[in-house]
Parts: C-alpha cells; sequence; structure tokens
C-alpha cells in the first residue's frame, strides 16, 4: 500500500516569494495526510518552466525525508508528484523509492503479471529495468507506448491511447499519477477500482478565475489544502490536468467492476476520509455494532455478563470498539495509551501491520502502546482490534493485558479470519505465516493467550460497508480475497506460490545495486552508457545544482535511477 499525489497549479510565479505557486509546496503537506499509507520512503518531483525537473526522494518517512520542509524551498515547479512507499513487491532500495524520473510516476497497487512485462520489455521493447519495482514496469510500458508514437511532443489522444494499451498488458491493482515533462499531469485507476484515487479543485490563490487540481489516494488530503468539489477517478478512468485548461477524464477501459479493497475501511484509509462515497468512519461504527451482534450470539446471556469493560487497539478500532461498547451497554475504555512522541515515533513506534521484519513488529508493540493498569485489574476485557495477521502484535497485546491484571481476556477482530495472500497492494504475509490459516479460533486464542477470539463474519463486514454506498448497496461488491480466496482479477499461473516466496523469510532482502541519490532527475541515457555519463544530479539546498536540459522525445520516457554508492 502507498500514498500517492499529484497537483497541477492553475497560476506560476517564478517571483512569487511565499511559494504559494509552487508545487512542492502542496505536495509536501500532503505527504502528512497520507504517511499512514507508506513509510519506507518519500519523495516528490515537480516540472518547472521549460521542462526542468527537479526532485528529492530518499528511505524514510517524510520529515525525515525532507528535513521538515527545509529540502522543498528549492523544488520549483507549477506542477508535481509525490509518493510515499510501503513495499509489497521488489526490495526496500532506495533505487525503488518514486516518483520516477522523465515521465515520472507514482503508483499504489500491485501488478500481479509482473514477470510477464519484464520479459516483454526486455526481448520485444528492448527497455533495460533497474529495479525489481513494477512501478518501474508500469513506467516502462507506458513510456514505449508513447514511444510509439514517434512524436517529438504528445497530445492529449496520443496520451490516452498509450494509456490504453498500457491497460491491455497490465494485470492487478493500480491507481497512479503521471506527469509528463511540459505538459500535464494525468491520474488513471485500474479497471476494478481496487485501489482508491480522487481528484478535486480550488481557487488559484495568485490568479483570479484560474484553479489548481489535485489527485490523491484520499480525501482527506485534498480537503485539508482547501480543494473542493472532490471526485473519484471511477475505475478505468483518467483524468489529465494541464495548466489554464479544464480537466479532461477518458475512459480508458470500461469498468470490469467496482470492487474497492474492502481492507481499506478495516484498517488502512484515515477515518476522515472518505473511499467511493463511502465514510470510513461510519463503516467502521457498523463493523462495531456488527461485531458486536456476533458476540452476543457466540458468548451467549450469562458469558456477556461477565465482561466488565471494552478495550480497543489503538487507533484503527476506536472507531468500532465505541460502537460495539454501546451496542452491548458496556463501558469504553482508552486501556492503551499509544506513544505519540515524535522522537519515538521516528525510531519506529510507527504503524506495526507496515513493519518489514516479525522481529521489528514485535519489539516495535511494546514501543507504541502501554496500559493503564487501572482498566484492567481484576477485569474481564474485551479487546477489539480491526485485524489479526500473523499474531505476533495480538500475542504482545494479550500479554501486556494480563500483566496489567486482567483475569480474563476476549480478543475480537472487526474483519474476518485472513486466510489467503493479498495480492493487490498490502503486505499482509505469505499464507503459511497467517495465524488464521489451518487453525481453530481456539487454537488462535491459545496461540495468543486468549481466552477466546472472536472474528467478525464476512458477509457482516461487506455490509457494514455497502450500506453506506452511493451505488446500489444490494450490488455493491468489494475485494475480499484475503477472506475467502476469490480474487477480482485473473490470478496467473504460479503467481500465488511465487508471491509466498516472496514474502516468506527475508523477504525484504537488500537490494545491492546501485542506489538513486536523494535528489536529482535523471534524464534518458542508453542501457550500456557509463555510469558516470547516465547519472545527473540537481542538488538541493547546500549542493550545487545541475541544470538538466528539457526532455526531447527520447529523453522524456525512460530512465529514472541516480547511480550511487549503498549505504551500510
Amino acid at each position: 500500500m502507498c500514498g500517492i499525489s499529484g497537483i497541477c497549479m492553475g497560476h506560476y510565479d517564478r517571483d512569487d516569494e511565499d511559494g504559494s505557486c509552487d508545487a512542492a509546496q502542496d505536495l509536501h503537506e500532503s505527504l502528512y495526510y497520507l504517511q499512514h499509507r507508506g513509510q519506507d520512503a518519500a519523495g516528490i518531483a515537480v516540472c518547472s518552466e521549460g521542462g526542468r525537473i527537479y526532485s528529492c526522494k530518499d528511505n524514510g518517512m517524510a520529515s525525515k525525508v525532507f528535513n521538515d520542509g527545509k529540502r522543498v524551498v528549492d523544488l520549483h515547479g507549477w506542477m508535481g508528484i509525490s509518493h510515499l512507499r510501503y513495499p509489497t513487491a521488489g526490495s526496500s532500495s532506495k533505487a525503488e523509492a518514486q516518483p520516477l524520473y522523465g515521465i515520472c510516476l507514482s503508483h499504489n497497487g500491485n501488478l500481479i503479471n509482473a514477470a510477464e512485462l519484464r520479459e516483454y520489455l526486455d526481448k520485444t521493447a528492448h527497455r533495460h529495468v533497474n529495479t525489481s519495482s513494477d512501478s518501474e514496469l508500469m513506467l516502462s510500458i507506458f513510456a514505449n507506448e508513447l514511444n510509439e508514437t514517434g512524436k517529438a511532443r504528445i497530445n492529449e489522444i496520443d496520451l490516452f491511447s498509450a494509456l490504453e494499451r498500457t491497460y491491455k498488458r497490465c494485470r492487478g491493482a493500480w491507481a497512479a499519477v503521471v506527469m509528463i515533462a511540459g505538459y500535464g499531469i494525468c491520474g488513471f485507476r485500474d479497471p476494478d477500482g481496487i485501489r482508491p484515487l480522487v481528484w478535486g479543485r480550488r481557487p488559484s490563490a495568485t490568479l483570479e478565475g484560474a484553479y489548481d487540481y489535485m489527485l490523491a489516494s484520499e480525501s482527506v488530503a485534498l480537503r485539508q489544502l482547501g480543494f473542493r468539489d472532490i471526485t473519484n477517478v471511477l475505475p478505468g478512468q483518467a483524468v489529465l490536468f494541464k495548466k489554464g485548461s479544464t480537466p479532461v477524464l477518458t475512459q480508458i477501459q470500461e469498468p470490469a467492476g467496482y470492487t474497492p479493497d474492502v481492507f481499506e475501511y478495516v484498517y488502512f484509509a484515515r477515518p476522515d476520509s472518505e473511499i467511493d462515497g463511502i465514510s470510513v468512519h461510519k463503516s467502521r461504527e457498523n463493523q462495531g455494532i456488527k461485531l458486536a451482534d456476533k458476540i452476543k450470539r457466540t458468548l451467549g446471556e450469562e458469558a456477556l455478563k461477565e465482561i466488565d469493560v471494552v478495550i480497543p487497539i489503538p487507533e484503527t478500532s476506536n472507531t468500532a470498539a465505541a460502537a460495539l461498547a454501546t451496542r452491548l451497554n458496556k463501558p469504553f475504555s482508552s486501556g492503551f495509551v499509544k506513544n505519540s512522541n515524535q522522537a519515538w515515533a521516528d525510531k519506529g513506534t510507527t504503524r506495526t501491520f507496515i513493519m518489514p521484519g516479525q522481529s521489528v513488529r514485535q519489539k516495535s508493540v511494546r514501543r507504541k502502546l502501554s496500559t493503564i493498569e487501572s482498566e484492567f485489574k481484576d477485569k474481564c476485557v474485551l479487546l477489539v482490534d480491526d485485524s489479526i495477521v500473523r499474531g505476533t502484535t495480538s500475542q504482545e497485546i494479550v500479554l501486556m493485558a494480563r500483566e496489567a491484571g486482567a483475569k480474563k481476556v476476549i480478543f475480537s477482530s472487526s474483519s474476518p479470519e485472513i486466510l489467503h495472500e493479498h495480492l493487490y497492494g498490502i503486505d499482509l504475509a505469505s499464507k503459511k505465516d497467517l495465524i488464521a490459516h489451518g487453525k481453530t479460533t481456539d487454537e488462535i486464542a491459545a496461540h495468543i493467550g486468549a481466552d477466546k477470539v472472536i472474528y467478525q463474519d464476512l458477509k457482516d463486514l461487506i455490509a457494514a460497508c455497502a450500506e453506506l454506498s452511493p451505488r446500489d448497496p444490494t450490488t455493491q461488491n468489494f475485494e475480499v480475497g484475503v477472506f475467502n480466496g476469490c480474487y477480482v482479477t485473473p490470478i496467473p499461473e504460479g503467481y500465488l506460490e511465487h508471491l509466498s516466496e516472496l514474502r516468506s523469510g527475508n523477504k525484504k532482502r537488500k537490494h545491492r545495486g546501485p542506489l538513486v541519490a536523494s535528489s536529482g532527475p535523471t534524464l534518458d541515457a542508453p542501457a550500456d552508457a557509463p555510469a558516470a555519463k547516465a547519472a545527473n544530479v540537481n542538488g538541493l539546498a547546500s549542493r550545487a545544482r545541475a541544470e538538466p536540459r528539457s526532455p526531447g522525445r527520447s529523453a522524456d520516457i525512460g530512465i529514472h535511477n541516480v547511480a550511487g554508492e549503498e549505504e551500510n
């Protein structure tokens, strides 16, 4: 899972002193509203007049990468894109930090036919693929299709035709924003609508009658930056922004369905966002109500009376737990306290769900959470979490509850048992590492140390979200393959085994090839060019800046990494 955004300013003044015309200012702010979607790396690329591209990207949280905004001041441009990476395929190398250069692309999702695409690029398109990131594959496919036009400068028809051919080659889930130097910003979404993407507009701060246009993974990023008329990019649709023009919307491919990933509502999205017209907050309230009814049916009246307090595992489950407590007429308590100290946050108290490595996740739980002993001591506690994946976090949480004095611990999950791999951009685990795979609920309870474990029913989770849909709730579907093994798209033969192998053990092994510098555009160079010639770095702040040339036909479609030495 990743967070992406893109912006096209309605007016640009290179002499603007407060930066209100610079796309990078808003892109930088958007990263903080989307940080929960990716904590592995962050990047921004902007395009200035003359087609010059300036960028900054590196491993780490946005505040670290951009030095709390100090590295943004030299990113001058009237349009740009940003990206927060949560790696799901490939390595955790800096070389895979997006945005990717030339034609700059930021991508959220996962391509399930990556092997086929890589072979096509190698044997047919004769394009070098520098990293194991499927985002580079999508960029290279799209760039190759644009190159097939043979034009030095493209128009809308060329762009959308290239996208249509890209859609025919790619399989999986994607929401992407692409920036073409000197031309515009385009956002597009997979034909099933699995990954979210929204766009909106706001009046220009410097030119009356003009509008700024922005795309983002979640509506909260747009709303907080003053954008209104927020609209979903529909499945299979693309929207193009060019300076001084109204947006152009085109249906690239007919929708195969409208099936957003239900895990957005369970866990990933912020509660103050709407995903495809469905309030994340309200959906979690519904999840809590339906889970409460399941608990009633499971425990019975007598056992239900034993529960003294309902306690959420902060923060995603807070809303569901509050609604559940009200439904059961039980006291609600924030018995776990989340460590919000920023210094600790920078050291690893971020979302344990998306941390690579089980030992890191386990150690992080106690850094992230502590207990208020009075809320547990001598009580039967009903804990509410959004999900149980590997069981590592749940096991540590139950142990903490018992250490705080709980006499009985019932652990409940707002989502059903996770039994299968996630294919479309959320790195849950390989099937054999999923705690629910091959175990009964009693065995799961014993494994995590709880007295009982109760899961949401899948039909109730679907209903909790579908009831809020602006479309027909009776026909609203979701991607729920992690729960039942029925995925939205056809799965290539051998892909599940390949994915399981990637995610098992040391799945995020270090990439030992060249690394990208933390800033600097690169332009096209032949695959066999010497490294010294292929690398073109424009430093920020204290570094000397190398002026890139404006991309021409071949220069704006290809290479995207600055060579460097790997850090130990």
